[in-house]
């Protein structure tokens, strides 16, 4: 198990700024690694809100695909990592045809070998809601879902997010 945090929580449940909040906490050189990519102009608009809104003492880091490259290289230099968002991530790596599957296992593997930088990793908890009526949309949400379980069994820490409270599922309640 390593001293990595999982963060999850639904659509505007304040999953980030929890979880912003807790990186700078936890170090003093904070990196906030974005995953999403801005595909239109509604997305456009959620990246600059999120980028005008994210504290100052961050880093800033995009890259949409290969979160586990950026991850070691940040590793270097930070020492706390915020990922924003691990759903985001996996929806870009099925979108680009990629094994999104198999991205994950090797995310799970390379996180406890990265030692030197706390890792706050952010994601939608999709499995909450109705069936959905599409293969694509039942094959992320299966995706995040397994995800998530291999996540939490690695993380020293997960919390839920529900209406701006975070919920201790695993480790120390935050203060």
């Amino acid at each position: 198990m390593s001293g990595h945090v999982l963060v999850l929580g639904g659509a505007r449940s304040g999953k980030t700024g929890f979880a912003e909040r807790m990186t700078m906490r936890i170090g003093s050189k904070p990196l906030y690694l974005a995953t999403a990519q801005a595909l239109d102009d509604e997305m456009r608009d959620r990246i600059r809100l999120h980028q005008r809104d994210r504290h100052k003492s961050f880093a800033p880091l995009e890259e949409p695909l290969d979160l586990i490259g950026a991850l070691k290289v940040a590793a270097l230099t930070h020492d706390a990592i915020l990922v924003d968002c691990v759903a985001l991530w996996m929806s870009n790596l099925l979108g680009s045809g990629e094994d999104a599957a198999a991205a994950v296992a090797s995310l799970v593997a390379a996180l406890p070998t990265i030692e030197t930088a706390r890792i706050v990793l952010v994601s939608n908890e999709v499995g909450l809601g109705i069936v959905p009526d599409n293969p694509l949309a039942r094959t992320f949400r299966d995706l995040a879902g397994a995800a998530h379980q291999r996540l939490a069994e690695i993380c020293g820490e997960v919390h839920f997010v529900v209406a701006g409270l975070p919920m201790t599922l695993k480790g120390a309640p935050v203060p």
